[in-house]
């Protein structure tokens, strides 16, 4: 017998050794209150198939936790894949992104070798090319409809999901069989001697987190025709028992497929492919290409403001480390190119006093919420610089908390254009009283395309949140810690004040790049590292340094000095 701590009732229980999670939680769940998906076992997440050796911390997780979210869209994954595989054996499924309240794949088969129709030898990768799902239509939808149905019986047989540890050649040469090159790649680059690889009756897979016990844990989802491909949908993190809310994404949706688009034609979508193209010598190369599509762009998107002669004001939104400022004075840069004159105002200097900032339920100042901004004193301001008028600009003393006058005086000439940059940027309450004929609205973000492999999508929120540790530790004396102890809070004002508002924007940039995330684990790596194991913060800067082992080191030292990148990794000609 072994004592255990257990957080959810802060209590030390007595167990056998060896005794699972799943058992624990089973003869406890009454002290628990909660349904368990997964758990914190000293601070790291496992399955509940975990078994208890030793004693340990352990803090039972339900859908509300993004650990527990994770481990739930990731054994659908799963179950997603097994049920393609049976329909279509020699067809692959491609977990793209995170979009429109779930999860858009695609379907990729391979074309017939034979006039029979028989499929792929799935030994030659090469030959594996194919088409997605064809456009929505009665065969789209039908080959959905089966999918699903699949993925039902898959999930009423109640299948255990059996971890195995293996002998790295060995998983190589099971997915090389299955015709899953994206994950040969992937392993291969590890340099590991075994693997922990997943079984659900006899279909083998690779996942970098944990996964459900069985099948019938993930008994809530949906899978609809979407696109050129399908939306699997997942529980919600806010509504017990309920699915994520479908929404309306199409303007950033189809920002994501352009780059997969983009991916595919410089030949890398997955994190293998980036690793083959950095050991032969392309990294800079890499670097070259995307800061170029990236100029693209931003050049394109001044042209587009400059041939609507009527717009005045460039309105800027996007969530926390999406590289905004940078972004800002790149397309100021473009504007000029285009014959106009950009005038920067920050909308920080809009707060209102301190104490008439609203408060959240625990009573700390809400500043994310747009209430915190002097809304009439803005659309004052602005309708007076239309008018031609001349205007002093407030600035806010963050010191004080309070509004003042500031020495800075407006006033628009014919050929200027205000450039207006921050979170509320597309909230119409904004400019509620301009009129829209005179307004541009961008919507920035870094939409992450690259994919760990075919069934393993890295989220955005990976991304910005490693951009915003390594910039925190630069500029405001944080460490990674402090940063992943308020990602939740950011995250909350993200949902509730800039992703509600992302289709009201006239074009969508996409911030991330191909090769961003091998130069930010240069830094961000013992940044985490130091996170110590007996806080609550351990478990997410563990989850973030076991995926960047399957990425290179890339120096930056050919990345410009005008690099968005450089806005968090410093070095930037910008001043900021």
């Amino acid at each position: 017998m072994i004592e255990i701590c257990c957080k959810n009732s802060n209590k030390k229980l007595k167990i056998a050794k060896g005794t699972s999670l799943f058992d624990i939680f089973s003869e406890n769940k009454n002290d628990f209150g909660i349904n368990a998906i997964c758990a914190k076992v000293n601070n790291r997440v496992c399955s509940l198939s975990y078994k208890v050796f030793s004693p340990k911390d352990i803090e039972f997780l339900d859908l509300t936790s993004d650990s527990a979210q994770r481990t739930y869209a990731r054994t659908l994954f799963f179950i997603l894949a097994k049920a393609v595989h049976e329909l279509y054996p020699h067809g692959r499924i491609k977990i793209c992104n995170a979009v429109a309240g779930g999860y858009y794949c695609e379907i990729e088969r391979p074309l017939p070798t034979s006039p029979q129709g028989e499929g792929l030898n799935p030994h030659t990768p090469s030959n594996l090319a194919g088409s997605a799902l064809p456009p929505v239509g009665e065969s789209e939808v039908v080959a959905v409809l089966r999918i699903k149905q699949k993925m039902q019986e898959i999930i009423d047989a109640n299948y255990t999901v059996i971890r195995h540890k293996i002998h790295t050649e060995d998983a190589v040469d099971r997915f090389r069989k299955l015709g899953l090159e994206s994950k040969v790649k992937l392993l291969q680059y590890t340099g590991k001697i075994y693997t922990t690889v997943y079984e659900i009756d006899g279909y083998y897979d690779y996942y970098y987190g944990s996964l459900l016990p069985c099948t019938s844990m993930a008994n809530l989802f949906d899978l609809i025709s979407y696109h050129d491909g399908m939306l699997l949908r997942v529980p919600s993190k806010e509504n017990n028992g309920e699915l994520e809310p479908y929404t309306v994404q199409t303007k950033v949706g189809e920002t994501f497929r352009e780059h997969h688009r983009w991916n595919k034609i410089l030949g890398i979508t997955t994190i293998g492919d980036f690793n083959e193209a950095v050991e032969r010598g392309f990294s800079t190369d890499l670097i070259n290409i995307s800061e170029a599509l990236q100029e693209k762009k931003i050049a394109k998107i001044a042209e587009q403001i400059a041939e609507r002669k009527e717009v005045k004001i460039v309105l800027l939104a996007g969530p926390s480390s999406s590289g905004k400022t940078s972004t800002c004075k790149r397309l100021s840069i473009q504007l000029i190119t285009c014959g106009k004159k950009p005038l920067q105002i920050s909308l920080d200097d809009y707060f209102v006093d301190r104490e008439k900032t609203p408060r959240q339920s625990n009573g700390d100042y809400d500043y994310e919420s747009i209430y915190s901004l002097n809304l009439d004193l803005f659309n004052q301001h602005l309708s007076e610089l239309l008018e031609g008028k001349e205007v002093q600009l407030p600035r806010y003393n963050f010191i004080k908390g309070k509004s003042e006058m500031s020495d800075k005086v407006l006033k628009m000439e014919e050929d200027n254009v205000l450039v207006i940059e921050g979170i509320h940027a597309l909230n119409p309450m904004l400019t509620s009283k301009i009129d829209n004929k005179h307004i541009f609205r961008l919507y920035a973000s870094a939409l992450t395309s690259i994919l760990l492999d075919e069934h393993n999508y890295i989220p955005t929120t990976d991304n910005r949140l490693l951009r915003r540790i390594v910039r925190d530790a630069k500029t405001r004396g944080c460490d990674a810690r402090e940063t992943i102890r308020r990602w939740p809070s950011v995250r909350e004002g993200e949902h509730k004040w800039i992703f509600p508002f992302q289709e009201n924007a006239d074009a969508v940039f996409n911030s991330a790049m191909l090769f961003e995330l091998a130069v930010l684990k240069n830094q961000a790596e013992p940044m985490l590292e130091r996170v110590p194991e007996n806080c609550p913060e351990y478990s997410e800067a563990y989850r973030l340094l076991k995926f960047l082992k399957y990425i290179p080191k890339v120096p930056d030292m050919h990345i410009p000095p005008t690099s968005l990148l450089r806005e968090f990794l410093g070095g930037s000609s910008f001043e900021y």
